[in-house]
C-alpha cells in the first residue's frame, strides 16, 4: 500500500475536494457518504456520476471503502490518516468547552488526584467521548503520614506528598493496638519525614528500628512494618490511569458489530493494561498525537482512535498525559486543541502544586 502522503500528492483538486467532503460528511455524521449528495455541495458543479467515478479511484487507492453494495463510500484508516495529515482543519477551543474544564480547578483540595479526577471528568463530557488521564508516579517527597482505625483488624495509612497528592493505603495493624498506639507510630515516622520520597523514608525507618529496637515500643515497632508492608505494594498500577465517560461510546446507533469491539476496549480499560506504554505514545516531545484504529497499539483490537498529549512538570519533563478515546470518526478538529488544553492546564497544575 502506498504512503498516504505520496497518495496524497498524486491527486488532483477535484478528487482533493471529493475526498475531503467524504470524509468531514463522515465524521459529522457517521454514515456512509453517497455520490448525489455530494453534489450539491461541490465548488464546481460536477455530476453525480462524475463523484462516483472519482470515489471509485479513490477506493482503488485504498482511501475509501463501501461498506455496502450500492451504498455510499466511508473513509479507510489509511484515508483518515491522509486526513488528519494533509487536509485536517483545527478549530478554535470554544470559550464554553475552556470554561467548563477550568471550573475544574474551582476546588481548593490539594489532593491532585482528585483534582485530576474531575479534569477526566469534564474532558469526557466536553467531548462526549471517554477521557483518560494518566497521574505522574509519586516521586514527590513525602510531607505527612496518619495512621487511622477503621476496626479491630484493619486501619488505614494516609501518605500525604508535598505535591499535595494523597495516597489511602488499608492494612492489617497488630492485635492489641489502641489509639494512642497509632499517635504513637504516626509521630514516630513523621520524626524522620524530612522531604525526602516514599523509598528514601522507608530506608530511613529500617535503620532506625534496627539501631533503636529496644527503646522503641513493641506495639509501636509492629504498627510501622505493618504500615510499611502496604508502602512496598507495586504502585506502577496504583490507579494511576483515570478513566472516564464509558457510556459515552455507547449509543442507540451502535451497530452491533462495533458494539463487540467497545466490550474489548472496556476490559482493556478496566485491567488498565500497559499503562506505561500509554505515556510512551507521547515519548517524541510536546503536542498532541492522533492514533487511528490499529495505529494505536494499546487498543488495536477496538478499532477506536486515541488523542493523546503528554504534560510536563516544572523541570519540563513528561510525567503523564491526557488522552480521549472512541470511534475512528472523531471530530478530530473540535477534540485536538482540548486535549491540548487540558494538558497545558494539568501541566501547569502540577507545577505550581509541585
Amino acid at each position: 500500500m502506498n504512503d498516504a502522503s505520496n497518495v496524497f500528492d498524486k491527486l488532483d483538486n477535484r478528487s482533493k475536494e471529493v475526498f475531503r467532503r467524504v470524509v468531514e460528511t463522515y465524521l459529522e455524521f457517521g454514515g456512509p457518504v453517497g455520490s448525489r449528495s455530494l453534489s450539491r455541495d461541490m465548488s464546481e458543479k460536477i455530476s453525480a456520476a462524475t463523484i462516483r467515478n472519482v470515489m471509485q479511484d479513490l477506493e482503488h487507492l485504498g482511501l475509501l471503502d463501501s461498506p455496502h453494495i450500492s451504498a455510499g463510500r466511508i473513509p479507510t484508516q489509511q484515508g483518515l490518516r491522509m486526513f488528519v495529515d494533509g487536509l485536517l482543519e483545527m478549530g478554535d477551543l470554544k470559550n464554553s468547552d475552556r470554561d467548563m474544564i477550568d471550573a475544574t480547578l474551582g476546588s481548593e483540595s490539594t489532593d491532585v488526584s482528585g483534582v485530576l479526577d474531575k479534569i477526566g471528568s469534564a474532558l469526557s463530557d466536553v467531548t462526549q467521548s471517554a477521557s483518560l488521564v494518566l497521574m505522574p508516579k509519586h516521586d514527590a517527597p513525602v510531607k505527612h503520614i496518619e495512621f487511622v482505625s477503621l476496626a479491630h483488624d484493619r486501619a488505614l495509612v494516609v501518605l500525604v506528598f508535598g505535591d499535595g497528592h494523597v495516597e489511602n493505603r488499608i492494612f492489617q495493624p497488630p492485635i492489641g493496638t489502641t489509639p494512642s498506639s497509632l499517635r504513637e507510630a504516626a509521630n514516630f515516622v513523621n520524626s524522620m519525614v524530612k522531604g525526602g520520597t516514599l523509598a528514601e523514608l522507608r530506608s530511613t525507618i529500617n535503620s532506625q528500628i534496627e539501631r533503636h529496637r529496644r527503646e522503641i515500643d513493641e506495639l509501636t515497632r509492629q504498627m510501622v512494618e505493618s504500615g510499611m508492608a502496604v508502602w512496598d505494594q507495586d504502585t506502577d498500577h496504583f490507579e494511576r490511569l483515570i478513566v472516564r465517560g464509558r457510556a459515552n461510546l455507547i449509543n442507540a446507533e451502535v451497530e452491533e458489530e462495533e458494539l463487540e469491539r467497545i466490550k474489548v476496549l472496556f476490559d482493556d480499560l478496566e485491567l488498565k493494561r500497559d499503562i506505561a506504554e500509554f505515556l510512551e505514545l507521547t515519548d517524541s516531545g510536546e503536542g498532541v498525537r492522533i492514533f487511528i484504529g490499529s495505529e494505536n497499539k494499546l487498543f488495536s483490537l477496538t478499532g477506536s482512535s486515541l488523542v493523546v498529549s503528554p504534560y510536563i512538570n516544572a523541570e519540563k519533563k513528561i510525567i503523564g498525559a491526557v488522552g480521549v478515546i472512541g470511534p475512528t470518526r472523531l471530530n478530530y478538529g473540535r477534540i485536538v486543541p482540548i486535549v491540548d488544553y487540558t494538558a497545558q492546564l494539568v501541566g501547569k497544575l502540577i507545577a505550581d502544586r509541585g
